[in-house]
């Protein structure tokens, strides 16, 4: 399968909204379950996975699992077997965006999350919406600011049926994630591989003779990813963990009505010490940034000076350009990397900053805060090679 350049840049993958990524995904699970406003924006051949005919959907976003990973490390495995296909995800191919995007059915043009870190001066600057902390540390506290930044209705409140979700328990009661389920029926929270496999059979059963759908996060394969790396025994162990419950998953769930989904929100590729750069060592390109980068170390985001954008430009392109596409926020925008939006985010501009510094091959950008831990990532994701963008789509009608 082939798919389209990014910014027509080479060895790059853009997200495929018009019928192919992951926002498509849940346009096609919203219309099945009574949004008929999202039709236009269904996945391609949506009629061969099966939604028509299936009483109850199950969808697992299996946080880090993509489609070249699967291809790799899975070949000839449960889930290899069941792939239906290779969908993009979003951009950037980061869980802020691309979570944000399956518990809202919107693109990141609409709700605004493009990154792990956003940017957004009513609230002091830069902050980790997901945690609900700033980059100081600071916390955020005060429930008035939860609508302020997520200002848009969940996925479940756009479903005409019963809708559950089944989350890690460290996560399932958070800020980010009580705004984000509204509408749900009950969420079901779990610990580990073994609690996520009963609580799914359980949040089916208790759904009984209605139509529904359950909606389950994993979070775990990813976290191992950006600590030990995508290539490690570490993941490795727990792939076979992952195939394993889903093929056992699969077989409880048998005649019940059930169709079951597996999918993503990004890939990963790993980025040794060597790859990994510090603005604050690339000649004088800190001095000209208006506050801290953020986004993602993969896709920076920075906010340069008014008076200082064209030599920033300049200087960025000569010093980073071999590692980096140095590439002005607007053009992303123009281009609609962040997809379609019938009412795109007032905070998108602010979100984005003025420059996008794209990490080539396997480099990435970082700054520090002086107050900030610093620590090591190897396992990284949010760029636009093939190995970050394609994520897998496996059906299962059970």
């Amino acid at each position: 399968m082939t798919f389209a350049p990014f910014l027509d840049l080479p060895d790059t993958v853009a997200p495929d909204y018009r019928g192919g990524s992951l926002f498509n995904l849940m346009a096609s699970l919203c219309e099945r379950f009574g949004d008929h406003r999202a039709s236009p924006w269904r996945l391609r051949d949506h009629p061969q996975l099966g939604l028509a005919s299936a009483r109850i959907v199950v969808l697992l976003v299996i946080d880090g699992l993509g489609a070249h990973d699967l291809a790799t490390r899975g070949a000839g495995r449960f889930l290899a077997r069941h792939q239906a296909r290779t969908l993009t995800t979003v951009f950037p191919a980061t869980t802020a965006s691309a979570v944000t995007t399956t518990l809202t059915g919107i693109t990141p043009a609409e709700h605004g999350l493009t990154g792990w870190y956003i940017r957004d001066d009513r609230f002091g600057g830069v902050l980790a919406p997901l945690p609900m902390v700033r980059r100081d540390r600071q916390p955020m506290t005060g429930w008035w600011r939860i609508p302020r930044l997520f200002p848009y209705p969940s996925l479940f409140q756009r479903l005409d049926v019963r809708s559950v979700m089944v989350a890690p328990e460290a996560i399932l009661g958070s800020p980010f994630n009580m705004r984000h389920s509204r509408g749900v029926a009950r969420r079901y929270g779990y610990q580990d591989l073994a609690g996520l496999e009963a609580q799914l059979v359980q949040a089916v059963a208790d759904l009984g003779s209605l139509e529904g759908f359950v909606y389950a996060y994993h979070a775990d394969y990813d976290a191992l990813a950006h600590q030990f790396g995508i290539a490690s025994d570490q993941c490795d162990a727990h792939f076979l963990a992952l195939d394993a419950m889903v093929a056992r998953l699969s077989a409880q769930l048998a005649d019940s009505g059930v169709q079951l989904l597996v999918t993503a929100d990004h890939g990963f590729i790993d980025s040794p010490p060597e790859r990994q750069c510090d603005i604050a060592t690339e000649g004088g390109l800190q001095g000209y940034l208006d506050g801290p980068l953020w986004g993602e170390r993969r896709v920076a985001y920075c906010r340069v000076r008014r008076a200082d954008r064209a030599q920033f430009e300049v200087e960025a392109l000569a010093q980073l350009g071999d590692r980096f596409h140095v590439v002005p926020s607007a053009r992303l925008i123009d281009a609609g990397v962040f997809g379609p939006a019938g009412k795109p985010s007032r905070r998108l501009r602010e979100r984005i900053g003025d420059f996008a510094l794209i990490g080539r091959e396997n480099w990435t950008i970082h700054d520090w805060l002086p107050q900030e831990r610093q620590y090591p990532m190897l396992g990284v994701h949010a760029g636009v090679s093939a190995a970050e963008m394609l994520i897998p789509l496996v059906s299962i009608t059970c």
